[in-house]
């Protein structure tokens, strides 16, 4: 039986080393491979020459780009648009934000499916210029795609105000189910379990660090607040305002990028917080729900049809400063939000259903 043939475009490359879309694109890879898809992955390279590699039976091809930043992103995705059209591969597409590109893969009838992520223009980091680029990419992903891919009923019910709902397939993001980790790590940080709580965020306005720092800090709390993300005072305002805002007892032990720390990091603390207020299924979110946390979020649509009855909820400082105080105070809620979390987890986040859904889609897809 000949083999099914997909190439993965829009991510930086696996093994994954930058993001949601990177992990989620090597679970996806690997799962394929195992069940009789040849994969391709475009890996983006600061130098060098373009070659091919294979990573566990993965095909990568290494697309050199000395362009830096954004600029160099756009042309990164533009070269692999390109050398996808000497292929007849199936095509996934992770990210609308160079879907202006995709014009080629529609004109040439090739099948085309994108994953339209989150509504990347609504996002307060980004000026005028950046959120008209993002507005007008994610009209044209939704025309130029075959067919499209949400992560979120809300995201999808957006979408479905651009194209007709069948063009829409829902499936969220997944994450690893952590039943255990190296306690050991915490001593690296000074920390025991259950007496911290964690927040893992990029440094954003729209993330509510500074909200969460200042309801944590208003009076002594007997526990810490451990704040993971690449924070730079001394040239960011906003990362400033947010260190200049914390107590004694929050600690900034910088970004983090070893998997086996993040879990133990997670699974050890008394509860994960989480204060993105835009976004579809977040990857933070779901894995937070895969390591069993309690969680305190941001009380908004993306995130109680995520975390259910696995959280408790606050729209503002005073709100998150009462919740802080009943999680840490409140031994029966949290073990009650615990349970909640490794129940929703097991029904809707293992990567095995979502890898299976996926699967399905894109054969459905191949057979076309």
């Amino acid at each position: 039986m000949s083999k099914k043939k997909l190439s993965i475009l829009g991510i930086r490359g696996i093994p994954a080393a930058h993001g949601g879309f990177e992990t989620f694109a090597e679970y996806l890879a690997l799962y394929l491979k195992d069940r009789n898809w040849q994969v391709s992955v475009y890996c983006q390279e600061d130098e060098g020459e373009w070659h091919e590699t294979t990573w566990n039976g993965i095909r990568l091809i290494h697309v050199p780009v000395k362009t830096q930043g954004a600029l160099g992103t756009i042309i990164f995705d533009l070269k692999t648009v390109l050398h996808s059209l000497k292929n007849k591969d199936l095509l996934l597409t992770l990210g609308y934000n160079t879907a202006i590109f995709n014009f080629l893969h529609w004109a040439l009838r090739r099948k085309n499916i994108i994953n339209m992520d989150g509504i990347e223009w609504k996002r307060e980091k980004w000026g005028k210029v950046a959120k008209a680029w993002f507005w007008i990419n994610e009209r044209l992903g939704c025309w130029f795609g075959s067919h499209l891919i949400a992560d979120h009923p809300r995201i999808e019910d957006h979408l479905a105000t651009r194209v007709r709902r069948d063009k829409i397939t829902m499936i969220p993001y997944g994450a690893r189910h952590i039943t255990e980790a190296n306690e050991a790590i915490l001593a690296d940080y000074h920390l025991q379990p259950s007496q911290y709580l964690i927040l893992i965020a990029r440094a954003e306005p729209e993330n509510s660090i500074l909200e969460v720092i200042e309801a944590f800090s208003r009076f002594p709390r007997g526990k810490k607040l451990v704040v993971l993300g690449n924070y730079k005072p001394e040239s960011n305002e906003y990362h400033k305002k947010v260190m200049a805002a914390a107590s004694a007892e929050v600690i900034f032990p910088g970004a983090i990028y070893d998997a086996d720390k993040v879990a133990a990091l997670r699974f050890y603390a008394l509860a994960y917080i989480h204060g993105h207020r835009v976004g579809g299924t977040n990857p933070s979110l779901v894995e937070a729900l895969g390591a069993g946390n309690a969680i305190l979020a941001h009380d908004n649509h993306f995130n109680r049809w995520v975390a259910g009855d696995a959280g408790i909820y606050f729209s503002d400082v005073n709100s998150c400063a009462t919740a802080i105080e009943r999680l840490c105070a409140e031994s029966d809620l949290v073990e009650n939000l615990q349970s909640s979390a490794q129940k929703i987890f097991s029904s809707r986040f293992t990567w095995q259903q979502i890898l299976q859904q996926y699967e399905t889609l894109l054969s459905d897809w191949d057979n076309r």
